[in-house]
Formats: C-alpha cells, sequence, structure tokens
C-alpha cells in the first residue's frame, strides 16, 4: 500500500518537479498479418494496430486525470516490418509506412514505431527494401519511426550497413530540410537494440515478446535535481543514496501507472524502463543534474564520472521497486530535448568527443545531434561505428541518431518543436574515414561473445 506521505510526496513531485510517465507504449505483434499482397498485408496491420490499440489514449488519459500523474506520450510499437513484411511482393515499404501513420493517426498515439530492421549479421532482400524505403517513408510520414540495429555483442558489426546508414541519414535529412530534417529525429541506429523498448525512436516489438504488451517510460531528471539540492556539498555516499531513493520513488509511480494501464486495457504488462528521459522544459534536465553535483557545465571533466554515478543509482533504486524492469533503462543525453544540454553545447562545454566519451556509461549514446548539413555521408557512417564499437565491446545498447541539417552551419540552430526541441549545429572532426568505412565486411564480435 501506498502511505499519505508518499502520497504527498509524489503530488509535490509532479506540481514541482516535472514528475512525469513519459510513456505508455503498447507492443503489438503484426507477424500473423504476413501476406504476399502487399495491399492485403496493410489492410491487415492497420485493422489490426487499430483493433488492438483503439482504447490505449483514452484509458491513459483517464488514468492521468485519476491519479493525477501526467501521461505524456501514448504510443504503439510492432514487429520489425522486415520481418513481417518480409513475404510481401513489392519493391519498397513506403506504402506500410503510410498504413503505419495512418492506424496511429486513427487511435491518436503521438508515435509508431517498428519500420525497423536487424541486421547485426547480414542484409536480407526484405531488410535492404527497408532500408532503401526509410528516407521517403519518414519524410511523407509524420508519426512514423523507423531504427536499424547493425551489431551486437554476439555478431559484431555489420559494417555494410553501417557504410548505407550515413547514406540513409544524409538523404532522409534533404527529404525532410523543410522540416529541418525532422525525418532525421525519427530514425535511429542501434548496436545491441533491446526488444522491449518503449522509447522512440528506437521502439519495436520484438519476436521473441508476446502478443500484445504494455511498456512504460518514467521520467523524473527534475525530481532528482531537488532531491540533490538537499544535499549539496555531501559526500559522493550520501549523494548516491538519495539518487537511490528518488529512482526508487519515481518507479513506484511508474509501477502504479503500469499496472493499472495493463489492467484496463487487458493486455500484459512487460516492462518498466527506468530510463531518466529529458524534455526541452526548464526544470526537466539531465545536464543540470550534473550542475547540481558540482560542474560548471555538461561536458565539463568530470561529466563522465557524474552520469555513471546517474546511470548506476538510478537503476538501483529502480530494481527494488519493481520486478519487472527492461527497455534502456538509465539517463538518456538527447542534446535537442534537454534544456541544459542545448546550453552546454552552445557554449562550446559539450562536444561531440565529450559525449562519445559518455556513451560508454549511459543508456543510448549520440542522441538528437545536429551537424553542419554537408558533413559527408562517410563522416556519419564512422561516427555511428564509433558508437557502435563501444556497445559491441561493452554488452551494453548505444545508439546514434543525428541530423546533418541541409544549409545548417555551425553556431546555427535546428528546430523541431515539441517534445524533440531544438539543437545548435556542432562540429565535427574534418578529418575523412573514407577508406575505412569503404572496406566493408563485419567486424568480428569481441571474445566475450564466447563466455557460453
Amino acid at each position: 500500500m501506498i502511505s499519505k506521505s508518499e502520497a504527498r510526496k509524489t503530488n509535490e513531485m509532479i506540481q514541482d518537479e516535472n514528475l512525469d510517465v513519459r510513456t505508455i507504449t503498447m507492443g503489438i505483434n503484426i507477424l500473423d498479418c504476413a501476406d504476399p499482397s502487399l495491399e492485403k498485408f496493410c489492410a491487415k496491420i492497420y485493422d489490426k494496430i487499430t483493433r488492438s490499440a483503439e482504447r490505449l489514449v483514452k484509458t491513459g488519459d483517464e488514468i492521468a486525470m485519476e491519479f493525477g500523474v501526467p501521461v505524456v506520450n501514448k504510443r504503439i510499437s510492432v514487429t520489425p516490418v522486415a520481418i513481417a513484411a518480409s513475404a510481401c511482393e513489392t519493391e519498397s515499404y513506403v506504402e506500410i509506412a503510410c498504413t503505419m501513420d495512418r492506424a496511429a493517426k486513427e487511435v491518436g498515439v503521438n508515435f509508431i514505431g517498428g519500420f525497423s530492421a536487424l541486421v547485426q549479421k547480414g542484409i536480407t532482400a526484405a531488410d535492404q527494401r527497408l532500408i532503401d524505403s526509410v528516407p521517403e517513408a519518414l519524410s511523407v510520414t509524420e508519426r512514423v519511426c523507423s531504427s536499424i540495429n547493425l551489431g551486437t555483442s554476439r555478431s559484431g558489426i555489420n559494417m555494410d550497413a553501417v557504410k548505407q546508414m550515413g547514406q540513409v541519414i544524409k538523404e532522409t535529412a534533404y527529404l525532410s530540410r523543410e522540416a529541418d530534417s525532422l525525418g532525421c529525429a525519427k530514425f535511429v541506429v542501434f548496436c545491441n537494440a533491446v526488444e522491449d523498448n518503449p522509447f522512440m525512436a528506437g521502439a519495436f516489438h520484438g519476436v521473441g515478446e508476446r502478443d500484445c504488451a504494455i511498456n512504460v517510460g518514467v521520467s523524473g531528471p527534475g525530481v532528482v535535481k531537488r532531491a540533490l539540492e538537499e544535499v549539496r556539498g555531501a559526500d559522493f555516499e550520501t549523494l548516491c543514496e538519495t539518487v537511490k531513493k528518488t529512482a526508487f520513488k519515481i518507479t513506484r509511480v511508474g509501477q502504479l501507472v503500469a499496472r493499472e494501464a495493463s489492467m484496463r486495457l487487458g493486455v500484459p504488462f512487460g516492462i518498466i524502463d527506468l530510463s531518466l528521459a529529458p524534455t526541452p522544459a526548464v526544470g526537466d534536465s539531465v545536464a543540470e543534474i550534473f550542475q547540481e553535483m558540482g560542474l560548471e557545465y555538461a561536458g565539463a571533466p568530470g561529466t563522465t564520472a557524474a552520469l555513471a554515478i546517474l546511470n548506476d543509482n538510478v537503476k538501483k533504486g529502480g530494481v527494488m521497486a519493481s520486478s519487472s524492469v527492461g527497455g534502456l533503462s538509465g539517463a538518456f543525453i538527447p542534446v535537442s530535448e534537454d534544456e541544459g544540454m542545448i546550453a552546454a553545447a552552445s557554449s562550446g562545454a559539450l562536444t561531440l568527443d565529450k559525449l562519445e566519451a559518455m556513451t560508454c556509461v549511459c543508456s543510448v549514446g549520440l542522441d538528437m545531434i545536429a551537424v553542419p548539413g554537408d558533413t559527408p555521408a562517410e563522416t556519419i557512417s564512422a561516427i555511428i561505428a564509433d558508437e557502435a564499437a563501444i556497445g559491441m565491446v561493452n554488452s551494453k545498447t548505444t545508439a546514434v541518431r543525428i541530423i546533418p541539417a541541409p544549409g545548417k552551419q555551425v553556431g546555427d540552430m535546428v528546430e523541431f518543436g515539441g517534445l524533440l526541441g531544438s539543437a545548435p549545429v556542432q562540429p565535427v572532426h574534418p578529418f575523412s574515414a573514407k577508406a575505412f568505412v569503404d572496406r566493408g565486411g563485419r567486424i568480428p564480435a569481441p571474445m566475450q561473445s564466447l563466455k557460453n
């Protein structure tokens, strides 16, 4: 049972510290929609998505109203389309993306993920069709998100796919240039992608999942910052204990919402994702937590250590509050979505190199990074390879969401609005990696892949 004091404290966190449930994401298996006819496949997935999720938004709003906990986003993830649509006799999957978009709008969700392919060991004909379709699909749809997994600790890194990703991202940026390359904000490249991630743009419903599931992502950087204000100047043991206790309280709220949503929708509860996901709102920033820890700016010496402390103790506190922890679980550092990170990047304190170092100890990696529009595709591919290598060697999820904004140079801003925020265009190294990327083939898995 939740005590009166716990309830009172939770209300304070919601009202004053930007605590929210970032997303309720319904995962839907669409493998049973397979059909050689593209038209029939699209009709089947539209029917299944709209039927399964018809009460998702209403239920999320009702829970938010009754419990006083903001539920910011309601989302859907589906089985990776490259797998589900592999039987379709077609050269393009753009129509599938358009169908997903219509279904998302029909049920009222903010995003639908799963326009995805898993190519860590090789690229099938269906995978290639999906990859080729990504730029157009993301430019003609509003709510569809796409992801590609091109490496794992077990399989190594598919460098043929890495090379293609640079070209795909450049083309996506160009086709959506009228909206500051918004298409790239809906596309993420993974190493060690997880099957139960509720957060976009990387969410998909894994083939090992049940037919339908409810996954919840919680958020609360503002709550953590406020808690650390109470122990300003204390030693690291006290700091860590404070983060753990706060993460416990945040996760309890997520657990309550998840169980309630699962019961009302009649859909099994999957996981709680413990990630601290910031927003552009003042006071809801991971970067401000670093400042409260004692750093002048995110990116200053000590930032990687501060992020490691935060990530580890969020997990330690969260697992005590829920036995169903999954997804990415940690701290997100999306530059455009975090008011403090935007300020740090604009001031020059936060660079690509520092963000790469921070990737070693956090959930995702280079997230929502704007770079000059004339950045070569090979440079983007090499950046992806660096991040994938960190994930592969350390047996963790890493990802890249990068926006080469056409016509933009260092110091310019790209504006996405809403949850996606805005980002300053950051410099990249001018030196070429073309000969490296052009080698192709596969980087073998590290020795730890043989630990069985």
